[in-house]
C-alpha cells in the first residue's frame, strides 16, 4: 500500500513539474512580452488603430451613403480627390475606408467628397 501510494505521488509531482514555467518566461526562455493596451473590439477598431498608430495629424473616414461595399470607381474618386492621403485601410468589409494625412481636407475638396460619401472626422478622437 505504501508503494502505491508514493508511486501516485511520483507520477503527481513527474506530471506537474513539467506543468510549470517560471513567470515571464517564453516558451524558448526569452521574456515573454506582455501589453497592456486592449484588444480592440471590432474589425473597424482595429484599423482604425492601426492608422492612429501613424500618428496623422488628421484622420477621416469614408463610406457609401447607400451603406453598400465601396467600389473600383469609388476608390478612384477617392485617390483622384483626395490625394493628400498618405495611407488608406479599407475595413468593414469594404464599406468604409479610412484614411490618414497631415493635410487638412477642408482646405482641400472636402465638401466635393462630402457630396458622394458619409465622412466623418476622427482626427483628434
Amino acid at each position: 500500500m505504501r508503494s502505491k501510494a508514493a508511486l501516485v505521488t511520483f507520477l503527481f509531482v513527474l506530471v506537474f513539474s513539467g506543468c510549470h514555467r517560471p513567470s515571464g518566461d517564453g516558451e524558448d526562455g526569452s521574456p515573454s512580452r506582455i501589453s497592456n493596451a486592449p484588444t480592440p473590439a471590432s474589425l473597424f477598431e482595429r484599423d482604425m488603430q492601426y492608422v492612429r498608430n501613424s500618428q496623422f495629424t488628421y484622420v477621416w473616414v469614408f463610406s457609401r451613403k447607400d451603406g453598400k461595399p465601396l467600389d473600383r470607381d469609388d476608390s478612384a474618386f477617392l485617390r483622384t480627390n483626395a490625394p493628400q492621403m498618405v495611407d488608406w485601410v479599407t475595413t468593414d468589409e469594404g464599406r468604409k475606408v479610412i484614411g490618414g494625412t497631415h493635410f487638412d481636407l477642408a482646405q482641400g475638396n472636402l465638401e466635393l467628397l462630402k457630396k458622394r460619401f458619409v465622412v466623418e472626422d476622427y482626427s483628434g478622437k
